[in-house]
């Protein structure tokens, strides 16, 4: 848990999850929320399950289709998406490499650096 402040970088966040492969970097936690970096390369398929927590995703870079409930809209860099608790969402048609923040609130349950 921050014991105050952090500041950090995407580009930075991007690298150190591509040196080591991860899809989903967990970055920050604290006791109301957790963030990471969620990273899906062009033609991927998205794994998601649904999440016990809320969500807001905001797209980096990179363009999609998320599909959220019973509805669907194409992404890109600036969007934002709220997913609710418990609904099943994913992203698809993945046209460019997808970077995308995720805020989870409560913090994610998955212990810290779990594979997504």
């Amino acid at each position: 848990m921050p014991d105050g402040p952090e500041f950090h970088e995407f580009a930075q966040l991007a690298e150190r999850g591509d040196a080591t492969g991860q899809r989903y970097l967990e970055f920050l936690r604290g006791p109301t929320m957790s963030v990471g970096l969620y990273t899906l390369a062009a033609g991927g398929q998205d794994p998601q399950q649904p999440h016990a927590e809320d969500e807001l995703y905001i797209v980096l870079a990179g363009r999609a289709v998320v599909h959220a409930g019973g509805a669907s809209r194409p992404v890109g860099p600036g969007s934002l998406v709220y997913v609710p608790a418990e609904v099943p969402h994913r992203f698809t048609d993945i046209t460019e490499d997808l970077r995308v923040a995720v805020v989870f609130a409560p913090p994610e349950s998955r212990p810290t650096g779990a594979a997504e």
